[in-house]
């Protein structure tokens, strides 16, 4: 690391440059500075609220909650394509770097502010600005200054993640208002970039000079949050320590929150080896995401004599998507019958009674489990007008209404496995001598991409479970797919890249949809590598759905927009879709605790380890 000293004389000259700068400035808007800024409607928490409401102020201080991943990690800069980096800096929100504003997870998208003191934007918010805290530190005692703020912003938004750079293209000015703040002026009508712009992690400037940041490495990076990198223990674990000189501890927003002295996270190789981990009490706690393994393989000693505890968490947001996703990219995906066909072979009836004995919901549209997803049956009102524009390219099912094929209790659904031959004739694809093949003999050959560690929300034994069922379904119609598993790290080499026909593909998604959306679907995902669209969608109707969400200015006209983006998500057939599950279980030491009332989105970023404390039962 290279440190600056400058002499007081540069000082005096930095200071006159500064004064002059700020002389030429405009004037400020007349709008009132607020303390929080909501997409639609007002901020649930007047100026001067105590804590957040899912927030327990008077949780005590203390302790080491040890937590478990799969895989393994090369890298500590999570906001490049670049590597495999260390996910809880990036997912675990103000853990060790913040952002001008912090997310309440009790509503659907509201900010507060947490490095800026207050927001102020127009009313068509065609702008919006920032002010800094001044007592705003990074962890080495530093300020932060309005200077890294936007050093951080270009350098997230030229050099970092797909994520970041589709959102700066949106920014037509970024400039310095005052000693404190700063501006961003937009040159694209959407109405949820003034939100998204107090949302990217503030870097420290100084420390990445003479550095390429594009780059993956070990680097610890310095940032103003509550928790500081204590030990790199490189691909096999990570702890962080809460800082003691946090500058931020007493904010309103911060109060009840980050009450571990020590995080660590233990690397392990799939999630077996987490789950026995857990057993043996060397991690602290669990999620289940199989209903039936949750009655079935909680009857362990610790459980039995009150060592663990189990919790069940609702939550009121949209289950995603989660499943089996084919890539268009791969000729022989691009022709949404053959989608189709593959959805009829997969017996979904029974493959959930045999993961989950049938307890959890079908994941029936992106949006399900919330207001925002789709109606049954055919498009009306302004959802039918939205989509009026697009007949002639939508899906057939995007207006008519499209539903999932219900499965059959055994192993072969013969039903499924005879709409799926009717779909490929119709296609080009018959069986010929046992193998299903077109016109001109080239058979239907395809390879599925496993990740040998597992995903977030399914272990590797049981995407793999699930794999071997449908591999089985697909030999009826002539199908023999080759099955890959991979190490993580080749894994996300090769679908950042898109080199899979299929894979096994999970999205979570908030109740409050935006820009995030092109990211996922947008056609620039399609040859652009890193995104989050594997499927190679490249849909104009799904594009202007979006950019309909970014202009509405009313609940109404939002929801539809949603829910058409729905229909088309779902109509077009790219995933093939499994279960989900309205609560969240968690299995955890008994002497770990969280407040009663629990956050509309249930266990979301930024409620564990967040909101959790240690603390003996009585």
């Amino acid at each position: 690391m290279r440190f600056y000293k400058f002499s007081n004389e540069s000082a005096i000259w930095r200071s006159l440059a500064f004064a002059v700068c700020v002389a030429a400035m405009p004037l400020a808007s007349s709008a009132e500075p607020m303390h929080a800024i909501a997409m639609y409607g007002e901020p649930a928490l007047k100026p001067g609220f105590e804590h957040l409401p899912y927030a327990n102020p008077d949780a005590p201080k203390g302790g080491t909650i040890r937590l478990a991943e799969s895989g393994t990690y090369d890298s500590l800069n999570p906001w490049i394509l670049m590597g495999n980096p260390v996910w809880p800096i990036f997912t675990q929100p103000g853990l060790l770097t913040e952002s001008l504003m912090m997310r309440s997870i009790d509503e659907p998208f509201t900010l507060y502010g947490l490095l800026a003191e207050s927001v102020d934007t127009d009313p068509d918010r065609t702008w919006v600005e920032f002010t800094l805290r001044p007592e705003a530190r990074f962890s080495d005692g530093t300020p932060v200054t309005v200077e890294d703020v936007m050093w951080s912003y270009e350098t997230l938004g030229t050099k970092g993640h797909p994520r970041y750079t589709a959102v700066w293209s949106k920014v037509a000015k970024m400039e310095q208002t005052g000693p404190r703040s700063v501006r961003f002026t937009f040159n694209t009508a959407d109405r949820e970039l003034a939100l998204l712009m107090g949302m990217r992690p503030i870097l420290k400037k100084t420390q990445w000079e003479g550095k390429d940041f594009s780059q993956s490495g070990l680097m610890p990076p310095i940032g103003s949050g509550p928790y500081v990198i204590d030990k790199v223990d490189a691909g096999r674990a990570i702890s962080f320590k809460r800082n003691p000189d946090y500058w931020g501890r007493d904010l309103p927003v911060n109060k009840g929150l980050h009450n571990f002295d020590e995080v660590r996270f233990d690397y392990f190789g799939d999630a077996s080896a987490m789950f026995e981990a857990f057993k043996a009490g060397e991690t602290d706690m669990w999620r289940e995401l199989v209903a039936a393994r949750w009655d079935r393989d909680f009857d362990f000693p610790a459980v039995r004599d009150g060592r663990v505890l189990k919790s069940e968490i609702a939550n009121q947001r949209p289950s995603g998507i989660m499943g089996l996703v084919m890539n268009t990219r791969n000729p022989i995906f691009a022709d949404w019958r053959v989608r189709e066909a593959l959805i009829e072979a997969f017996n979904y009836r029974f493959i959930n009674m045999t993961l989950s004995g049938g307890k959890d919901p079908r994941i029936t549209s992106y949006f399900s489990n919330s207001e925002l997803a789709m109606k049954s049956g055919p498009a009306t009102g302004r959802e039918a007008e939205l989509l009026a524009p697009f007949v002639a390219e939508l899906t057939p099912g995007t207006l008519e209404g499209y539903a999932l094929p219900e499965g059959g209790e055994r192993a072969i659904d013969r039903t499924g496995i005879r709409a799926a031959l009717k779909l490929l004739e119709q296609a080009g694809w018959t069986v010929q001598d046992g193998q299903l093949r077109n016109a001109q003999g080239s058979p239907f050959a395809f390879e599925i991409l496993l990740n040998q560690s597992g995903s977030a929300m399914r272990s590797s034994s049981e995407t793999r479970q699930i794999v071997d069922i449908f591999v089985e379904s697909l030999r009826n119609l002539g199908i023999r797919p080759q099955v890959t598993l991979l190490d993580s790290a080749q894994y996300v080499e090769r679908t950042n890249n898109y080199q899979f026909d299929m894979t096994w593909y999970e999205r979570g998604l908030s109740l409050s949809p935006g820009n995030e959306q092109l990211l996922y679907w947008g056609s620039a995902g399609v040859e652009k590598t890193g995104t989050k669209n594997w499927m190679g969608m490249k849909s104009p109707a799904a594009e202007a759905m979006i950019a309909e969400m970014g202009h509405a200015t009313t609940q109404e006209d939002y929801r539809a927009a949603v829910r058409a983006l729905d229909r088309i998500l779902t109509a077009g057939r790219y995933v093939i879709p499994v279960s989900y599950s309205p609560i969240s279980r968690l299995a955890h030491r008994s002497n770990l605790h969280y407040p009663e009332k629990t956050p509309l989105y249930g266990d979301w970023p930024g409620f564990m380890p967040e909101t959790w404390w240690q603390e003996e039962r009585k």
